[in-house]
């Protein structure tokens, strides 16, 4: 990627003031509180917080200032130049120890929020604030303590404890302002004030999402977390990154007795203290009683018959009917030995690898060096593949580079912010509060989506188009522009190449033409063509509803297209950015975890590359690229006479069992390997079909770095130790290239981890030389492109020009494709697949957390009320939803955002597996498959598969 050239960071002014006779100085806008902090003066305050609006309910915080005859709330008083303040006067100190003393007496006798160093303190930051400033109160103020509410005890992951509410409000300004969830609010008045949700609902039966702002945000434990009810001395904190979505949220995990009690949220770059649901709660999936911590070894003679897994339940299955536990010596001199047998004696293309996207850089570097060096091909791939590899295809092409070109909070500068294919409150909900803290601000949103999604409710338009016609209605968006002469023709000129071929193919795209192709009013087209090309700033974010089809690549080609006609790429508010999923799928990729690139985006068949490569790794290496996911799994179904035939796998971290497509296939092709070693932490239905089970570390028990959606390489660190013998992956990687004979040196702590991540470094020199592994101990989160030490990264790039050979951005025109399979008499819904707010991918992480799982226990269908009402069903109902490659049955729901005409089911459930019924048929550029259409039928009633929840039960065998 390229070095752009540098923004000019405007310095602020600053004015002079005295606070308790000091002459100090301040920003211009500065408030006292701010300024005071700045320079080592405490000041009481509770209703502010650090990032929030400050509202100056409490009056904890007054100061007193020259000339006045009242005292001030420092929180949201600024200074002016010359001002005079005292904030330790007799006057304000007995005011501010009167507000203190107050608010205790309506404490209840036993408190939520004991301090983490000293349990006497059981109100939170009051009894901090109070012992400070050696406040206690009179017996006569607890005569007049206000009669206590009972508590809420109703929400799965919190608790409601109005009895120590102090009515700050921070909890209002967290979910209202921060997380913009609009369910807090503030009721009644006088005595009779209270906070409540929604419509004074009990908090388990709100629109509550349990992102937990408010928990975080609350001074007094009125609302905590359900894991921190008791004694709240912890052994260690220690700081991390999220491990669930793209957004990369810094965290800060709280361990007792060697277990995750709790998660706050760290003020990272991307999330600046915010967490969702996941993110703050889902951590216990680290210490089921299901993880694995014994190698396991098949027993000879057991068959694999992928039939059995439909009818599997992973909570009570016994898998000691089918393998034996073993030495790790012994599992891996077997798992190494099928390896090298088969390599030997079959060639190396008869081997494959699936890496991961959730576990760190130093392990995906690692596992395709492994691919490349010890198997001898580039048979190597992850869930990208699956993702948005059609979204990488179009941006090597058109731009250069794979990654984003400006990072989600960057819509804090946008005018108008143009949503597609993407459910960012569900899928990157972090990310999603960006988005509509800038809507609050005056930002238009524009949905693009063939379901309306929760940012609907924020958006200035919502284009419900048709699904699949992506292409026809982004075509008739850029004509339009063209048509009504709001090209930013000075951009083409000096920065673009084929604009003239893009704009006679869009010539017969005109939004007359091609609204009832995509079912949108040609008039609403125009206006948001014109709207996002006369806004300053637009910024384009999109997800695997762009991705996910056999035009794909197409979808993104258009994208990059109708940000270019603009020019609304390469300055702040305005660019492209591909959302992405897991929260190592950019890292992953930039690591080399795919079969047609070495590290930093290098093609195999590049002749430079591959020989830089070689004299790198001194390994003689294959020079073209290798198969894809859905390719290796049809090479493993080859008839014997291939010689490319897939015969062996390592899988690391990824369950192609539940996430590929045509699943029914996918899992005919693992059973028939004649060796498959999986690498995970649970049994996984992938694991059920390998030779060798090998049992890893999960995200907290490693330290690693991770790079996420905004190029952000961040540094998690090891929080807890693992179960049992489960070992550090990358420890098992280089036990298994020493035992293929590869000659590989990393020492240091964490299994070399360290020096992993700089042999890396070099790797990938013209993107993350400048980020040295100390630099990351130090500073947690450094953004890519980077090339020297006290380079800060570069959070907007093709400021100047592209990443391309001539530096201009390369058109491509695309026209219309239509998906692999339409719906028909016999298959009349139109499948979306997806994932939900409060699960994750296959679900083997989430659905063994106990606060998620509560949450979304079941498998669902969302049908709109009209289509409920044709086929004769009510919410709650079974029904059978079938393609011609499988069917599952489950309960409906409705969603009157998913179309008529269509079926919205996530795939995190393996008793009812979306992915049976999907089509791998495949975008002939990215190699995706097409996950989001294909053709079903949907009947009432059915046989719904047994389940009896993660949370009841040890899986047996251990």
């Amino acid at each position: 990627m390229n070095a752009p050239a540098k923004l000019v960071e405007v310095l602020p002014q600053t004015v002079e003031f005295r606070l308790d006779d000091k002459t100090l100085h301040a920003f211009e806008g500065e408030t006292i509180l701010k300024a005071a902090q700045r320079h080592g003066v405490d000041i009481p305050h509770l209703c502010y917080k650090d990032g929030y609006r400050a509202d100056g309910n409490c009056r904890a915080c007054v100061v007193e200032i020259k000339g006045e005859r009242t005292l001030a709330p420092s929180c949201c008083r600024n200074v002016t130049a010359g001002m005079e303040v005292q904030a330790n006067s007799e006057r304000a100190v007995k005011s501010q120890k009167m507000v203190l003393e107050m608010l205790l007496s309506d404490m209840p006798d036993t408190g939520y929020k004991w301090s983490e160093t000293d349990e006497s303190l059981q109100h939170g930051e009051l009894s901090e604030w109070a012992a400070r400033l050696d406040v206690s109160v009179r017996p006569a103020l607890k005569v007049l303590r206000r009669a206590q509410p009972a508590a809420d005890l109703s929400h799965p992951a919190m608790a409601v404890n109005l009895d120590a509410c102090i009515q700050c409000k921070r909890c209002v300004t967290a979910c209202r302002e921060e997380q913009v969830n609009d369910v807090i609010g503030y009721t009644m008045r006088g005595s009779h004030s209270a906070i409540a949700f929604d419509l004074a609902d009990p908090m388990g039966d709100s629109s509550c999402v349990a992102c937990g702002e408010c928990v975080q945000a609350c001074p007094t434990g009125a609302l905590m977390p359900k894991t921190l009810m008791g004694s709240q001395l912890v052994d260690k904190k220690v700081d991390s990154v999220c491990p669930f979505c793209g957004v990369g949220c810094l965290v800060t995990y709280k361990v007792k007795d060697n277990k995750i009690v709790s998660v706050d949220g760290r003020d990272g770059p991307a999330n600046h203290s915010r967490l969702c649901v996941k993110g703050r709660f889902g951590f216990d999936y680290a210490h089921s009683p299901q993880r694995l911590t014994k190698p396991l070894i098949r027993k000879a003679g057991v068959s694999k018959d992928p039939a059995a897994l439909q009818h599997l339940n992973r909570n009570t299955a016994d898998w000691s009917e089918v393998f034996r536990e073993a030495s790790w010596d012994e599992a891996l001199g077997l798992a190494s030995a099928g390896f090298n047998g088969l390599r030997d004696g079959h060639g190396s293309k008869s081997l494959a690898g699936f890496g991961s996207a959730k576990g760190s850089n130093e392990e995906a570097y690692l596992f395709q060096k492994l691919v490349r060096t010890g198997f001898g091909s580039n048979n190597v791939d992850h869930c990208t593949r699956l993702c948005h590899a059609s979204s990488v295809a179009a941006l090597l092409e058109g731009v250069g580079s794979g990654a984003v070109s400006n990072q989600v909070n960057d819509v804090a500068h946008s005018d108008l912010i143009f949503v597609i294919g993407s459910n960012p409150s569900a899928n990157h909900p972090v990310a999603a509060t960006w988005m509509k803290n800038a809507a609050q601000k005056g930002a238009r949103i524009v949905l693009a989506d063939p379901r309306v999604t929760d940012i609907g409710k924020h958006a200035w338009r919502t284009l419900q188009f048709k699904a699949d016609t992506d292409v026809a209605m982004l075509n008739a968006l850029i004509h339009a522009v063209i048509d009504e002469g709001l090209v930013d023709q000075d951009f083409i000129d000096r920065r673009a190449s084929n604009y003239e071929a893009l704009r006679e193919n869009v010539k017969g795209y005109s939004p007359e033409t091609m609204a009832p192709v995509c079912g949108i009013p040609a008039a609403t087209l125009r206006e948001v063509a014109r709207a996002f090309a006369k806004a300053k700033a637009a910024m384009i974010l999109w997800g695997m509803g762009i991705s996910q089809h056999v035009h794909g690549t197409d979808n993104a080609r258009c994208l990059i297209a109708l940000a270019t006609v603009t020019g609304q790429i390469g300055k702040p508010g305005a660019g492209l950015h591909p959302l992405r999923g897991q929260n190592n799928v950019q890292g992953a990729s930039d690591a080399g975890l795919i079969p047609m690139m070495f590290p930093n985006y290098q093609r195999v068949d590049n002749a430079a590359a591959h020989q830089w490569f070689e004299n790198f790794w001194n390994t003689r290496l294959d020079g073209s690229p290798g198969y894809t996911v859905v390719e290796i799994m049809h090479k493993a179904l080859a008839p014997e006479s291939d010689p490319h035939k897939v015969r062996g796998m390592y899988i690391m971290g990824e369950n192609p069992a539940m996430s590929d497509p045509d699943l029914n296939h996918a899992r005919h092709a693992l059973a028939s390997l004649q060796h498959l070693v999986v690498q995970d932490i649970f049994m996984t239905e992938t694991a059920w079909l390998a030779d060798v089970v090998l049992p890893a570390t999960a995200w907290p028990e490693k330290t690693g770095t991770v790079t996420n959606t905004d190029r952000m390489v961040q540094l998690g660190q090891q929080a807890v130790e693992p179960p049992g013998d489960a070992k550090p992956d990358l420890w098992i990687i280089q036990q298994l290239a020493s035992r293929m004979g590869l000659r590989w040196n990393y020492a240091g702590m964490h299994d070399g981890v360290a020096a992993v991540y700089e042999e890396m470094r070099q790797a990938m020199h013209t993107a993350i030389s400048g980020i040295s592994w100390e630099r990351l101990q130090r500073e947690s989160s450094v953004t890519y492109p980077c090339l020297s030490e006290d380079d800060p990264g570069e959070p907007i790039v093709f400021i100047d020009h592209f990443a391309t050979e001539d530096g201009r951005v390369h058109l491509v025109p695309a026209d219309i494709i239509p998906a692999n399979e339409r719906p028909d008499a016999d298959y009349p819904f139109v499948l979306i697949t997806g994932r939900q707010l409060e699960h994750w991918h296959t679900g083997s992480m989430t659905r063994r957390t106990a606060v998620l799982d509560a949450i979304e226990p079941m498998a669902t269908a969302s049908l709109c009320g009209a289509d409920l009402l044709a086929l004769g069903l009510a919410p709650g109902d079974a029904v059978t939803v079938q393609s011609r490659r499988g069917a599952v049955v489950l309960h409906v729901r409705r969603d009157d955002g998913t179309p008529q005409g269509a079926v919205f089911i996530p795939f995190a459930y393996y008793e009812a597996a979306a992915n049976l019924m999907t089509n791998a048929a495949l975008d002939p550029f990215g190699k995706i498959p097409e996950f989001k259409y294909c053709a079903v039928a949907i009947h009432r009633g059915g046989q719904l598969a047994g389940f009896a929840g993660y949370q009841t039960g040890t899986a047996k065998g251990h």
